[in-house]
């Protein structure tokens, strides 16, 4: 998972659930120990003593978190109907309800229980209101630069060894049939290297025009870019399906290779294409 696709309200959720899975190691309930009353060998016990609330509290948010981040890096699976980020929000709130009337059926509760119960709370706050407010949909990290598409030296989806798409800061071949100063290479990488030998037609393709600044191109020319996106975006199907097929993250470039109306038809860096039916706001390359 590209950690830069990660929100400010996914960083609530995971603090909250490292807080939860602490407070499971604290005392569950205190004692008041009565004057003249040596307590020093009581031995208050905790959540792993309890299995009913440890699982329905605290390993029950910590499951939940885990199910809201990985909703994140695999959209559109679901778990018993339910989406799987749906069926992570609702356990945190299952947990934060089991927590509330926990605590409140303990006369003394201690220090493990008070944690536990305020961990819920913002672990199921940040669960809910992640999507919804604008300030916890900001990224979780600001990157400085374009993030690096290809990991361990793997070429994007239909490019051969030294030619392609190109990435930041590094130095590329032109791709075929375009000229040394063209191409689809990301901005500010240096582009080296001779043009393969191209029929005319191909040539003048490669050459066309960018479509004119916020004005709509015709589908004959149309030239692929790269673009980044200002916060996370579904990238949907092709076929029409409702369902996301992958996640469009802040700080890493995609390839534009298709505009349809006001959509783009996008490519990750694994190959996978889709529809980016929101396009507002988006950094062309």
């Amino acid at each position: 998972m590209n950690i830069r696709s990660l929100t400010r309200g996914d960083g609530v959720v995971i603090g909250a659930a490292v807080v939860l899975f602490i407070a499971s190691f604290l005392d569950f309930s205190s004692l008041d120990c009565p004057q003249g009353v040596d307590c020093s060998r009581f031995d208050s016990p905790n959540a792993w003593d309890a299995l009913g609330i440890l699982m329905s509290v605290y390993l029950a948010g910590v499951i939940a978190a885990a199910l809201v981040i990985v909703s994140r890096a695999l959209p559109g699976r679901k778990v018993v109907g339910l989406d799987l980020g749906q069926f992570g929000v609702a356990l945190t709130v299952f947990a934060l309800w089991t927590a509330f009337w926990t605590i409140l059926d303990v006369n003394n509760a201690g220090a493990g229980l008070i944690l536990g119960l305020l961990a819920t709370l913002v672990l199921a706050a940040g669960a809910v209101a992640g999507p919804l407010v604008p300030a916890l949909k900001a990224p979780l990290l600001s990157p400085s630069g374009p993030a690096q598409g290809v990991q361990g030296g793997q070429q994007p989806y239909g490019t051969q060894p030294g030619q392609g798409y190109g990435f930041p800061g590094g130095q590329q071949q032109a791709p075929y049939g375009a000229q040394p100063s063209q191409g689809y290479g990301y901005p500010g990488g240096p582009q080296q290297g001779q043009p393969a030998q191209a029929d005319p037609a191909q040539a003048q393709q490669a050459q066309a025009q960018q479509p004119a600044q916020g004005g709509a191109a015709p589908a004959g020319d149309f030239t692929p870019f790269w673009f980044a996106v200002p916060v996370a975006r579904p990238l949907y199907g092709e076929d029409g399906s409702p369902n996301p097929i992958a996640e469009l993250a802040p700080g890493t470039w995609y390839l534009a290779v298709e505009q349809r109306g006001q959509s783009l038809i996008a490519q990750t860096q694994d190959g996978r294409r889709g529809v980016l039916q929101d396009t507002t706001g988006i950094q062309r390359g």
